[in-house]
């Protein structure tokens, strides 16, 4: 079993910079690929960036790309998202999950994910 706690959510205007953490208790984090995933209101869970379990390879949504990072430290148990230059489409509850597969085009798909956080509500108003 996987613990994620996410925090660093919050209300932040339009232009500005947030930076999520999401920390993880329970067996070996650093076997896992790490993805976080968003949900606006009447919305399906969208995949937003993905690292791989030694945080060789990142991937981005085309929509985040070139404004958000994804990183991990594997000693620290923790992944982090930071959100620079946010708008108001960005607005949702970000969640980040664990997926202990092999193949790096799953973590891009909800479904492959075993574990997943309670979510930090993100609002970005214009």
């Amino acid at each position: 079993q996987v613990q994620l706690v996410e925090s660093g959510g919050g209300l932040v205007q339009a232009g500005g910079s947030l930076r999520l953490s999401c920390t993880a208790s329970g067996r070996s984090f650093s076997s896992y690929g790490m993805g976080w995933f968003r949900q606006a209101p009447g919305k399906e869970r969208e995949f937003v960036a993905a690292i791989t379990w030694g945080g060789g390879r990142t991937f981005y949504s085309d929509s985040v790309k070139g404004r958000f990072t994804i990183s991990r430290d594997n000693a620290k148990n923790t992944v982090w998202l930071q959100m620079n230059n946010l708008r108001p489409e960005d607005t949702g509850v970000y969640y980040c999950a664990a997926e202990s597969g092999i193949y790096e085009k799953a973590l891009r798909l909800a479904n492959e994910y075993d574990y997943w956080g309670q979510g930090t509500q993100v609002t970005v108003s214009s």
